[in-house]
């Protein structure tokens, strides 16, 4: 009876003990599932200056390349929405950053023109489908111009999976026009239309230079018709807020914050950590006309 009492016993102590265990990995594979589910990204937003032959010294594509290709890797940026690249430089910087693959067209068609490339961390994340469309009365037509621009002015968007938290993101990028007023009000519109297309489970993040500030009626259309919200504007902290961020390669100050013309802006279940306008000079060299932005955003 006493043997049989202690095996009773030697057996409940085991089940005990893998019962535990058992709660245990259970209780720390659920925590290390939450923690995977949740996305941390570094999204960065960059006008790169198309190479032209008319920017002296120290401002030509050349000089500037290798301060380009720092700045990215210092911020440790996720996803990159870039403008004004022309394909020689986008080629350049898929050069430059081995760990980066990138998607876009130019703005003329195939290769001619400027690109609203999207580069991205290849290792973290694979697109799963991505478009094009121009913004004008006819945006499925290759360069097409509407509302007083006479340049094309495009979108490129991504749907991306990101292997850390398995979930799936739209990313959108594009340059307004410089000119007409109407053209950034309807590039506006279209795009709050155009987002309505897209999965409204999943959140969106849109970048570009918007050539318009943040009291401008560009930037209330996409906020109240598009749903999008500021990041610079929903951040817990901003770095270097009193900034604008075009420079113009002589403007430190960016042409202070009410001309913040390039932004990162968010649609669905998203916070901010921080918003971070980079004026990161390479002993006094200028990556861009513009300054970066970067966000550090959750979902």
């Amino acid at each position: 009876m006493k043997r049989m009492l202690q095996i009773a016993v030697v057996l409940t102590s085991l089940w005990l003990l893998l019962g535990s265990t058992s709660f245990s990995s259970i209780h720390a594979s659920t925590e290390l599932h939450n923690k995977k589910s949740e996305a941390k990204l570094n999204v960065m937003s960059f006008n790169l200056r198309y190479l032209n032959d008319s920017d002296p010294s120290p401002h030509t594509w050349e000089e500037r390349r290798s301060t380009v290709r720092q700045v990215i890797r210092m911020e440790q940026a996720d996803i990159i929405g870039t403008q004004e690249a022309v394909y020689q430089q986008v080629k350049d910087l898929a050069s430059d950053l081995p760990n980066y693959a990138w998607i876009g067209q130019g703005r003329e068609g195939g290769s001619k023109g400027e690109f609203m490339s999207i580069f991205y961390n290849k290792n973290r994340f694979t697109p799963l489908e991505y478009n094009h469309y121009w913004l004008s009365d006819t945006p499925d037509i290759v360069g097409s111009t509407s509302w007083g621009n006479t340049i094309p002015r495009m979108v490129t968007w991504v749907k991306f999976l990101d292997h850390q938290s398995n979930k799936a993101f739209y990313f959108i990028n594009t340059h307004f026009d410089h000119m007409s007023e109407d053209a950034r009000e309807n590039s506006a519109r279209l795009i709050s239309e155009k987002v309505k297309e897209l999965d409204s489970d999943l959140p969106v993040i849109l970048t570009g230079d918007f050539n318009a500030g943040p009291e401008s009626i560009p930037h209330d259309i996409l906020q109240q018709q598009g749903k999008f919200v500021d990041t610079f504007i929903a951040a817990e902290k901003r770095i270097n807020e009193e900034l604008g961020t075009f420079n113009g390669y002589d403007n430190p100050s960016g042409g202070g914050a009410d001309n913040r013309i390039d932004w990162i802006l968010s649609r669905g279940e998203i916070t901010t950590e921080y918003h971070k306008i980079i004026n990161f000079r390479k002993n006094g060299q200028y990556p861009s006309d513009h300054y970066p932005v970067l966000s550090r955003v959750t979902f």
